[in-house]
């Protein structure tokens, strides 16, 4: 599952880690990533210390054996993570799946956690080439949002999985397959027990962060263009 920061992906996480049949893994490349940039991170030195950092190790992992030998293994990355030199041939072995959120919303969120962002940071044009390179299914979080079960059926049925009503809630309160970083990141995730309602109004930006909506809406629009 690819997808950009503050866009349902951990809610997602948590559906698909609620099946008995799945197993999950919270942004594996988070950690090279951070290893490889000078990206100023919440939590910097605490993920270096905390997960693998080497990028060839991680890619090696995503196909090895399935954490508790489940059938499935749901794997949540956030496309700018795979910068230049990261394997990325690993993902040919994968159903790849796009949740993709409108800028608007995901600009507004991210702002409320991190003082300064670019287009890359937030991932649209990496996401795009990923799904141009990878292909795969699309899918809006804004769907999701307006109808849980049904949306969630429609994703099952593109990636051949049965649906299983498990996914539509889950306990409250943190995962052990969270990342280091949850404590910054998740804290309404963990309140939850399912799926919010569908979202308002679009977020009112001025300035710069209106001009980042303008330049995220292309690459948006065109996978918004082939969702299911």
């Amino acid at each position: 599952m690819w997808s950009g920061p503050r866009n349902l992906s951990t809610a997602m996480m948590y559906a698909f880690g609620n099946r008995a049949d799945c197993a999950i893994w919270d942004e594996p490349f988070y950690a090279p990533y951070l290893a490889a940039t000078a990206a100023d991170h919440p939590l910097r030195a605490e993920i270096i210390a905390a997960h693998e950092t080497d990028p060839v190790v991680v890619a090696r992992r995503c196909l090895d054996t399935i954490p508790a030998q489940k059938p499935h293994f749901y794997m949540k990355h956030m496309p700018h993570h795979m910068i230049a030199g990261f394997p990325l041939d690993w993902a040919t072995e994968c159903v790849n799946v796009h949740l993709i959120r409108h800028p608007a919303r995901v600009i507004a969120s991210y702002g409320a956690k991190m003082d300064h962002m670019t287009l890359e940071d937030i991932g649209y044009p990496q996401q795009a080439a990923l799904y141009d390179r990878l292909g795969g299914v699309v899918i809006d979080s804004a769907d999701i949002r307006a109808d849980p079960e049904g949306m969630l059926r429609k994703l099952c049925a593109a990636i051949d999985l049965d649906f299983d009503p498990a996914m539509l809630h889950w306990p409250a309160g943190p995962r052990a397959e969270d990342g280091i970083w949850a404590s910054h990141w998740y804290n309404a995730v963990h309140q939850s027990t399912g799926f919010a309602g569908a979202e308002g109004d679009f977020p009112e930006l001025a300035g710069d962060a209106a001009q980042l909506c303008r330049d995220a809406m292309p690459f948006y629009e065109k996978l918004a263009a082939v969702k299911v």
